[in-house]
């Protein structure tokens, strides 16, 4: 069995990328029990975003994330539809980035801890898609 060993000189620590990057492989989604749980494998992501780029999302030119703009026939409907999106993104622990202006929501989804897509920017995508869709 092969695998990588890492080895840290006492007083010294780990880069903040090196760390954020195991913080992403080592995570685990609810009840999921497996290492790297969020991240996209290659394949994975091509689907995914093959999928969620027939729905209007994006990929963001200069970093790795998805993003969208939707609009709504009132600031009311803008509103309750981001309730709706952040009581979800809570639950998930996995929270957008966004920008509401009357009847317009752009949201950008990326995993910082990833240090980009995850399979959390997947769901989350979707469960928005849903919640547009219902409005």
């Amino acid at each position: 069995m092969s695998g990588l060993m890492f080895t840290l000189t006492p007083g010294r620590r780990w880069p903040s990328a090196f760390s954020r990057l195991t913080r992403c492989f080592l995570s685990a989604d609810a009840g999921a029990g497996k290492m790297g749980a969020d991240w996209l494998s290659s394949s994975e992501r091509e689907h995914f975003l093959l999928e969620l780029r027939a729905t209007g999302w994006m990929e963001v030119e200069d970093r790795d994330a998805l993003y969208k703009e939707l609009h709504f026939k009132t600031f009311n409907q803008a509103f309750g539809f981001m309730c709706r999106v952040a009581l979800q993104a809570e639950k998930m622990n996995h929270h957008p980035e966004w920008f509401n202006v009357y009847n317009k929501v752009q949201i950008t989804l990326s995993t910082h801890d990833c240090g980009g897509l995850s399979k959390k920017d997947i769901r989350l995508a979707k469960f928005i898609d849903k919640v547009a869709l219902s409005l």
